[in-house]
């Protein structure tokens, strides 16, 4: 009988074309997984030998030490999707193109090693917002970059031009305003 979980992506895992780790995120449930339990050395271990394995492949999909893994190579970074065995894989393809589509829409297209790190709390919420503990949440590139685009407005609490328009003797006189208010409260 075919164990039915919401619990479908166990890694995501992101390389860049030498093999080095740019982001990797494990998800762990149930004791006794491949996944459960990995040293940060086995997790470098697996991911070298995954990347050995998938880097001259022409397929998207292979069974790797027991788990089905899902990739995409975009530019010079390799998106690696690892999931249950039994899981259908096109959900999971489903779910690697939705994350991969909404990266490059938050990098206006420039999806590389380079504004992936520059960028990488963007992509860290971007991948919150597709897979949350092992869920797959949603696989809509637009929804997943409107909501990373909502949290970042809802963080901002000063615009940029009236930093620009004040002089720094301003700024320190409104900061010194400002304490002696607290002070005095």
């Amino acid at each position: 009988m075919v164990n039915l979980s919401l619990y479908t992506v166990r890694a995501i895992v992101m390389l860049d074309n030498e093999g080095n780790r740019l982001l990797a995120k494990y998800y762990s449930r149930e004791q006794g997984t491949p996944m459960s339990h990995k040293t940060t050395k086995e997790q470098k271990r697996f991911e070298s030998d995954l990347f050995s394995k998938t880097r001259k492949s022409t397929s998207e999909i292979i069974l790797y030490e027991g788990q089905t893994v899902v990739f995409k190579y975009v530019n010079d970074v390799y998106f690696y999707l690892i999931g249950n065995p039994e899981e259908n894989e096109l959900l999971l393809s489903s779910v690697l193109n939705g994350l991969v589509e909404a990266i490059s829409l938050l990098l206006k297209h420039n999806l590389d090693k380079r504004s992936l790190l520059d960028n990488l709390d963007m992509v860290v919420i971007a991948l919150d917002e597709a897979i949350d503990d092992g869920i797959a949440l949603e696989t809509d590139p637009n929804v997943i970059a409107s909501n990373v685009s909502k949290r970042g407005m809802d963080t901002i609490d000063v615009s940029l031009g009236d930093i620009n328009e004040q002089s720094i003797m301003d700024a320190y006189k409104h900061v010194k305003d400002r304490i002696n208010l607290a002070l005095l409260r």
